[in-house]
């Protein structure tokens, strides 16, 4: 696909599908369509349909996942579709075919992404071209995954960061551990770092205060927004701190001083509370390192086709 070509792309996430088509490592304009994931049988059903509704023939296919994806094979939790290349490869009759994780998509997409798409929260320092990168997403559930820029090709290495154990250094943080493990086994940074999980804290507050009725999510930032919920506005800041615990420590482990980039629905929601210090404290909250974090730049990321782009950049990069 290095020469170009014509492919199609699919970013399937739990509720909804986006497929487009490329042109090398160019989303063709107005090619992008959602399909609702309970509506069809299968990511082969979806991909025959857009393809005969676009009259389009394809010579490659890039799909990514919202699961765990191994030897070219994804899966979703809360669906029982079949993602593979034979799968793929029937339905849309190309030669080429790849199975992303959705964060390597998203990691491929870095350095396609517009400037008015990247939100600056914390500014760190220049780095290298080739200086590793970190995506981190936080939306229905949460994961990471560093990227590496290997001459001219790009490396996103799978990852379910989003199931390590729950970073604690407050008293605070392990009240909520301890909150959750009474409800859920092997409690996760995702059981916090995720739209659920926003609503998980609201209700250990509510527990603390011995006060108050759980919400939705929708509902606490309606409630932070309008200034009447004082103990939304403190969910609001359990959370943007344990997003700095975690990246954090995510930062330490891959060093990306080419910049940490949030992404996800989730994370958008959050951007304006990003800025107000709450997470650069915790995310330099290192003791002897806290001046060594300064290093990282953030970005937030508000692209809603970064991981359709980049499948667009992984399939162009394949010899």
């Amino acid at each position: 696909m290095s020469s170009g070509g014509t492919a199609v792309l699919a970013d399937i996430g739990g509720t909804n599908t986006r497929v487009a088509l490329c042109e090398g490592s160019r989303l063709i304009e107005g090619s992008v369509m959602r399909y609702r994931n309970a509506e069809n049988d299968g990511i082969g059903a979806v991909l025959k349909h857009y393809l005969a509704e676009k009259g389009a023939t394809v010579d490659a296919a890039c799909v990514a996942v919202a699961g765990p994806v191994r030897d070219g094979a994804g899966r979703l939790t809360n669906i029982d579709w079949e993602i593979d290349r034979p799968t793929l490869a029937e339905a849309t009759g190309a030669e080429t075919i790849s199975v992303l994780n959705d964060l390597q998509a998203q990691g491929h997409a870095l350095g396609h992404i517009a400037e008015d798409c990247l939100t600056p929260i914390l500014r760190g320092l220049p780095a290298s071209p080739q200086a590793a990168r970190l995506v981190v997403g936080i939306g229905t559930g949460m994961n990471a995954a560093p990227v590496f820029r290997l001459g001219e090709r790009t490396l996103v290495p799978p990852s379910e960061a989003g199931h390590v154990a729950i970073p604690v250094q407050t008293d605070d943080e392990m009240r909520l551990l301890r909150y959750i493990e009474r409800k859920h086994q092997g409690p996760s940074v995702e059981h916090i770092l995720s739209g659920r999980g926003f609503e998980r804290v609201y209700a250990w507050l509510c527990d603390e205060d011995g006060a108050g009725e759980p919400l939705e999510a929708q509902q606490i930032m309606e409630a932070a927004q309008a200034g009447t919920d004082e103990r939304a506005l403190r969910a609001i800041e359990v959370f943007v701190r344990m997003m700095g615990r975690v990246c954090s420590n995510l930062a330490l482990t891959t060093l990306p001083f080419g910049g940490i980039y949030l992404i996800g629905g989730v994370a958008r929601h959050f951007g304006p509370y990003l800025t107000s210090g709450a997470f650069e404290q915790a995310f330099c909250d290192r003791g002897r390192f806290a001046e060594f974090m300064t290093q990282f730049p953030v970005s937030l990321v508000t692209d809603d086709y970064a991981a359709l782009t980049g499948c667009a950049c992984h399939l162009s990069e394949l010899p």
